[in-house]
C-alpha cells in the first residue's frame, strides 16, 4: 500500500470541500455588478458537480506533495476549472448570489449515432457512416 493510499481524506465529501475549503480560498466578488458568476446552489448543475468533484479529489491527491503539490493543483486543476465555473457564459450563466439558482440552460442537443458505430470498446477508433 502506498503512502497516499494510507492517508485519510481531509474532506469527506465534495460538499464539505466546497463549503469549508474552496469557498474560503477562492474569494471573488460575485455580485450582479461583477463579471464573475456563481450559483449558491452549485450542486444543481451537473457540470459544476463534476468539476468540483474533480477539484476535490485532485486536491486530496496533491496536498500530500509538500514540494509542488499545491502549485500543480492550482495551475493545472483549480484555475482552469474555476475559470470555467466563474465564466458568465458558463454553467451558472443565469444564476446569481442575489437571485439564486435559475435552471434556464438546456442540455446540449444530441442525435444518436448509427447502430453499431461504437460497439467495440477495444477498438481505438469508431466506424464512420461511410465505412
Amino acid at each position: 500500500m502506498t503512502e497516499q493510499q494510507q492517508q485519510p481524506m481531509i474532506h469527506a465529501t465534495v460538499v464539505e470541500f466546497v463549503e469549508n475549503h474552496l469557498s474560503r480560498i477562492y474569494r471573488r466578488q460575485v455580485t450582479d455588478l461583477s463579471d464573475t458568476v456563481w450559483c449558491p446552489e452549485w450542486w444543481r448543475h451537473g457540470e459544476a458537480v463534476m468539476r468540483l468533484e474533480a477539484l476535490w479529489r485532485a486536491w486530496e491527491h496533491y496536498r500530500l506533495d509538500a514540494r509542488t503539490g499545491m502549485s500543480v493543483w492550482f495551475l493545472e486543476h483549480a484555475d482552469p476549472h474555476m475559470s470555467k465555473l466563474f465564466d458568465p457564459r458558463g454553467p451558472f450563466k443565469y444564476c446569481s448570489v442575489r437571485n439564486g439558482h435559475k435552471d434556464m440552460i438546456s442540455p446540449l442537443p444530441t442525435k444518436s449515432p448509427q447502430h453499431g458505430m461504437f460497439d467495440d470498446p477495444t477498438v481505438g477508433h469508431f466506424r464512420t457512416e461511410s465505412a
